[in-house]
């Protein structure tokens, strides 16, 4: 480009006139005196109103082309998945036994974790695409030891469940048509 040529970025919103051109790098100046480096195929030259003013929207209209409009991303979901109802295991401890008394932390983990472990085969084995664990927020070791169990399956994924609906406190499994064990 020619020096004192003014251009526009393609990528900023930035202005400037052409100073130097140093080793296929265009040096270009901005109305605060900053000196910002481009490529020549990153700007382009502003076209003086006065001279054409038919080639004046030529940098907005390259612009334009250049930006790629955004679409939004839904996952599809089937009407089948939207109308079934959601597989959930509530481990909770009061929902498992009418009274927790004289069992252990260590008891009570392992009752859980049990009953997560069954509910888990039984999906496998019934083919239920996706169920929810709700574990409750406590101190987390219920949670720690649930991911703990859900690691050694193969053919499932497991994250938050939806956090308007569960809280903190629950996690969503999905199973593949082939889940086994390790």
């Amino acid at each position: 480009m020619v020096k004192g040529t003014r251009v526009q970025a393609l990528d900023d919103d930035f202005e400037g006139l052409v100073v130097e051109t140093v080793d296929g790098e265009i040096l270009v100046e901005d109305s605060d005196g900053f000196i910002l480096r481009f490529r020549e195929s990153e700007l382009i030259p502003i076209i003086d109103d006065r001279l054409n003013r038919d080639l004046a929207y030529v940098p907005d209209s390259v612009i334009s082309e250049k930006e790629q409009p955004k679409r939004r991303q839904t996952p599809k979901v089937s009407s089948k998945e939207r109308n079934a109802p959601m597989f959930e295991v509530d481990l909770h401890i009061n929902k498992l036994v009418k009274s927790k008394r004289g069992m252990s932390n260590y008891e009570i983990l392992t009752l859980q974790l049990d009953t997560a472990r069954g509910q888990l085969d039984f999906a496998i084995r019934k083919r239920i695409p996706k169920m929810v664990f709700i574990h409750g927020v406590g101190e987390g070791v219920l949670r720690e030891e649930l991911y703990t169990l859900l690691r050694r399956y193969d053919g499932i994924k497991f994250y938050d469940a939806d956090f308007q609906k569960y809280g903190a406190g629950a996690t969503e499994v999905y199973l593949y048509q082939n889940a086994t064990t390790r």
